[in-house]
């Protein structure tokens, strides 16, 4: 029962967290990032829609604040993908598929002993950069394992 209640709590922190943190410029790619509310419910689901399973729920809720902090204060990516992916959109009332290009961004660091990469994301020309997700990694205190990779790894979508 304790662990449901810390669950909530810790959600609904981060809701809040998540939901009065105004647009921060990013000095990696020189343009605002918004926080929507799609960014936050790929925190609790994955790309399909099925729920993340509750630890890394919560461990990505408790690296939220340090993953805001990372967007405002990196001055370089780590890691770029592009795509095309459909998109359902309205054209005369009618429902149609239309593809657009899809950008992704990744945002490594260390911060206090942790390693986590943000995923920043844009769909189309003209969208809004976004915060898409925070993947949690591996603890580590030895000066090889910080490396920069040239191509994203993983999926963004999912991860």
């Amino acid at each position: 029962m304790e662990d449901l209640f810390s669950y909530d709590k810790l959600r609904e922190d981060a809701q809040k967290l998540y939901g009065t943190t105004r647009p921060i410029m990013s000095p990696a790619l020189n343009e605002y990032v918004h926080f929507t509310a799609e960014g936050f419910n790929h925190v609790i689901f994955k790309g399909s829609r099925s729920e993340r399973e509750r630890p890394s729920q919560i461990l990505r809720f408790k690296l939220l604040p340090r993953a805001i902090k990372l967007i405002g204060h990196s001055t370089t990516y780590q890691e770029y993908e592009e795509t095309i992916k459909q998109f359902e959109v309205k054209s005369h009332k009618k429902k149609i598929l239309k593809p657009k290009t899809v950008r992704y961004w990744g945002i490594i660091a260390i911060t206090n002993g942790r390693k986590i990469k943000v995923i920043l994301r844009k769909i189309g020309d003209n969208g809004q950069l976004h915060f898409w997700s925070i993947v949690p990694a591996w603890t580590t205190n030895k000066y090889r394992d910080m490396k920069i990779y040239s191509m994203m790894k993983g999926n963004p979508d999912e991860d």
